[in-house]
């Protein structure tokens, strides 16, 4: 009888485990603060929680980009596992300094609020690095879990609890159904590995295995619900416009760069690229979610509101690259995810300042003359504004090049007509909130802003990016094409 060696400690490139480390043992320490009284104003736990973003990120540069499998090929360290881990650290990084001031304005518990935060970013990490199914599923539930609880953070609202309330039911019905999903590939290959259902498909064509592709349609309902694409995008104006705004500036970039990292790895990786039967499904979705999500947009006077079905067109955008398919597409819908995390950080960071009261509700009418009020916020706000609708010189719009070029060298000309047209309806209301910015006079006498210096670095870096994106993004390009690279 063979006796398989005991797994040694010793063997597991840690370095290459740096980012969750740091990020999990970040979120223990804070715990543990919480038993050390510190000063009701203490900036003690954003500092721990910044100070564990970076580290994640540096480890993972330590460790650069040579190929690692971890855990019996479970977890796997490449470039695209890079990318998205600096991405993600990045995106948590900048949610930390925009929730620097706003958690103690609020009175939310710091404590717990960045605790739940790094767990979710662990989460979106160990999705993105995910090289196995059960993997995957893990680090999904953890960045769920964590974000039910802060869209709900602000107890003592109804609009936040309730919107936990409905982001819960909901994503649990769609975490059920990719489990389902998971089980049925498990039963048709016999694995869950992504490499080990590659080579069963390899053997055996997907048009033979109908378990498969029930089993891969039920995955994409999982992660198609975490992007926010149509039709099953119901939770995501309730959820964003009742989160405190901190929280919906995260998890608007952060859960959708994690779910599109999950989705282009099971594609390219277990499929080898996208099928062909399976092209047609990918461009509905990307049509109806692009025209669903701008057109709603349009009837939207709550900026919060806005944003939300505006995240729910750039996920369509997002989902053209990916029916692109290719090492092609998914470095454009990479490229695209980077640039959408920095231009819609920066628009909610200004939402995070502008809102007051209960609700944290921001109309239209109330940036009018911001522009002139507060010129440095109405620029950033305007320019934000900009990008999102692809307007040039700003990042928005060589992400959409790079989308619909991607697109039409697939042959999807149709496609890339439709996300042009839904492009020109989006700048409508973009330029609707650039115009009240700096052509309306203010309604009444305007709140006090409070740019404090953690803020102002946020926004200042979400600026600079997109403008700098706008002009120079060859060196963007080329890192999302590597990473996309070494899925294949």
């Amino acid at each position: 009888m063979n006796v398989l060696p005991a797994p040694s400690l010793l063997a597991v490139d840690w370095w290459a485990m740096g980012a969750v480390l740091a990020l999990g043992g970040g979120a223990l320490l804070l715990l543990l603060l919480e038993l050390v009284p510190a000063r009701p104003d203490s900036s003690r736990p954003a500092a721990v929680a910044l100070a564990a973003l970076l580290g994640g990120g540096l480890a993972v540069t330590v460790a650069r980009e040579a190929r690692r499998s971890l855990f019996d090929g479970m977890f796997v360290h490449d470039g695209f596992t890079v990318f998205f881990t600096l991405l993600l650290c990045a995106i948590g990084a900048v949610a930390v300094l925009l929730s620097w001031d706003y958690v103690k304005r609020t009175r939310i518990h710091d404590g717990e609020y960045y605790a739940l935060l790094l767990c979710a970013t662990l989460g979106m990490v160990v999705m993105a690095a995910a090289n196995d199914l059960i993997t995957m599923f893990l680090g999904l539930e953890l960045m769920s879990l964590s974000l039910y609880v802060l869209v709900g953070f602000r107890r003592g609202s109804l609009e936040s609890n309730e919107a936990a309330l409905k982001y819960f039911l909901l994503g649990a019905f769609a975490s059920g159904f990719l489990l389902y999903g998971i089980a049925l590939l498990y039963g048709a290959t016999g694995t869950t590995s992504l490499p080990g259902m590659a080579a069963f498909l390899t053997a055996s064509p997907l048009r033979q295995n109908p378990l498969v592709l029930v089993g891969g349609l039920l995955l994409l309902t999982g992660l198609l619900f975490k992007v926010a694409a149509v039709p099953f995008h119901m939770w995501t104006p309730d959820a964003y416009e009742g989160a405190p705004t901190s929280v919906t500036a995260f998890m608007s970039v952060g859960a959708k760069a994690a779910a599109f990292a999950a989705l282009l790895r099971f594609v390219l990786r277990a499929l080898g690229d996208v099928p062909g039967g399976w092209v047609p499904v990918l461009s509905a979705v990307a049509v109806l979610t692009m025209t669903v999500g701008n057109v709603t947009a349009l009837l939207q006077n709550n900026l919060k509101r806005m944003l939300a079905y505006s995240s729910i067109a750039h996920a369509g955008y997002i989902l053209v690259a990916v029916a692109a398919g290719g090492a092609e597409g998914a470095s454009a819908a990479i490229f695209y995810l980077a640039i959408y995390a920095v231009m819609n950080l920066g628009a909610f960071g200004v939402l995070t300042l502008l809102g007051r009261g209960a609700q944290e509700r921001v109309l239209v009418a109330d940036v009018a003359g911001l522009g002139f009020r507060r010129p440095l916020l109405g620029l950033a706000l305007a320019v934000f504004m900009i990008s999102l609708g692809g307007i040039p010189p700003t990042a928005g719009f060589l992400g959409k090049v790079q989308v619909f070029g991607t697109a039409i060298q697939a042959g999807l000309l149709p496609l890339v007509v439709v996300g042009v047209l839904n492009s020109v309806v989006s700048v409508f209301y973009y330029l609707r909130v650039t115009v009240s910015l700096y052509m309306e006079e203010p309604q009444g006498e305007p709140a006090g802003i409070a740019l404090t210096a953690p803020a102002a670095i946020a926004l200042a870096l979400a600026l600079a990016l997109t403008l700098w994106w706008g002009v120079q993004a060859g060196g963007l390009l080329l890192q999302a094409q590597r990473s996309a690279v070494g899925l294949l």
